[in-house]
């Protein structure tokens, strides 16, 4: 297979995440403002916004650039059953910048003092789409007592670059492209040279959308046109194969019988040449079921006419399978 036939998949991708915003009402649209701003301790405030009643508490972790906002389909669902928390990892929407690399130990106990900030205390079902699989299960690796169940939405898995290379040929599943514009924006940024229209630049930051409040549109263009958003993109892409990955690699090799669902997603592959589709869509269920298979309770499922953006394609599968993971967690072994 010629490198670069396969699209790079870790993402919902900050463009796609916050497009896909529907505004809120102008006195709070949550593209404006943002939720509740937590003080770690080395004085950065990371963006977290919950939502919700009941236990375990839902803890939901956005792919690769995305913020809080990528799950405005699943959280108000979720929220009728369960308090959910998303957030914006650092570097990302409200949050501040955080210290390089940012990679999936960084992000995990980011998330883990955020929550013991405002004392939010589980049990925890951890949610994370794409990329925000390895934090995910890098976060439950780090609260193993806290964390009951798992929910895997069409999941990075670790050394996939890896992975790739080895089953179809070099650059098959690269980030060159996704690293190169972050290269180019950050240049832009850094120059003060955003926004523009200049071919290489236009897509850096985010045109206004019918209907959008001018607050919502002010704060977006206030993160696209900071260097912080685009060097924290360089960070986590160059982690990704390498120390997250890493990171996920060491942690545990058995989840015991923790309630584990992962979701595939039957289009991920849909754009790819017609010879190689079905190849590929097999080799990543075949990933999916390599991780469901740490856990005795741990089950892989196709979902179908959904591509890799199952939070806005499916929403409702992934609510099915929050509820399901938070009934079997009350039944778990101590």
């Amino acid at each position: 297979m010629r490198p670069g036939l396969i699209l790079a998949l870790v993402a919902g991708l900050a463009s796609l995440a916050v497009t896909g915003c529907r505004a809120a009402s102008p006195a709070r649209d949550p593209e404006a403002y943002p939720g509740q701003l937590v003080r770690l301790a080395d004085g950065r405030r990371l963006n977290l916004r919950c939502s919700g009643k009941g236990a375990p508490t839902v803890l939901l972790e956005s792919g690769f650039a995305a913020g809080s906002l990528a799950w405005w389909k699943v959280q108000p669902k979720i929220a009728a059953t369960n308090r959910v928390c998303s957030y914006d990892r650092a570097g990302y929407g409200f949050s501040d910048e955080g210290p390089a690399p940012r990679d999936g130990a960084a992000t995990a106990r980011d998330l883990d003092e955020a929550l013991r900030a405002v004392r939010i205390k589980g049990p925890f079902v951890v949610v994370g789409h794409s990329a925000g699989g390895l934090y995910a299960r890098l976060f439950a690796d780090r609260r193993p007592a806290d964390v009951v169940g798992m929910v895997l939405v069409d999941t990075s898995v670790e050394f996939q670059e890896q992975r790739f290379n080895t089953a179809f040929g070099a650059g098959a599943a690269s980030l060159a492209g996704i690293r190169s514009k972050a290269v180019r924006c950050l240049a832009g940024a850094e120059a003060k040279a955003l926004p523009s229209e200049e071919p290489a630049l236009a897509s850096c930051t985010p045109q206004p959308r019918e209907g959008q409040s001018p607050e919502a549109a002010a704060a977006r263009m206030a993160q696209a046109v900071n260097p912080a958003t685009w060097r924290t993109q360089i960070s986590e892409a160059d982690s990704l194969w390498a120390s997250t990955s890493r990171q996920v690699a060491e942690g545990r090799t058995s989840l015991g019988d923790l309630p584990l669902i992962v979701l595939t997603a039957e289009g991920t592959y849909a754009g790819a040449p017609e010879a190689y589709r079905a190849t590929l869509a097999a080799f990543w269920a075949g990933l999916h079921q390599e991780v469901a298979a740490r856990s005795t309770r741990g089950d892989q499922r196709l979902v179908v006419k959904t591509s890799h953006m199952m939070i806005f394609d499916q929403p409702d599968a992934i609510v099915a399978a929050v509820a399901e993971v938070s009934r079997a967690s009350k039944t778990r072994r101590p």
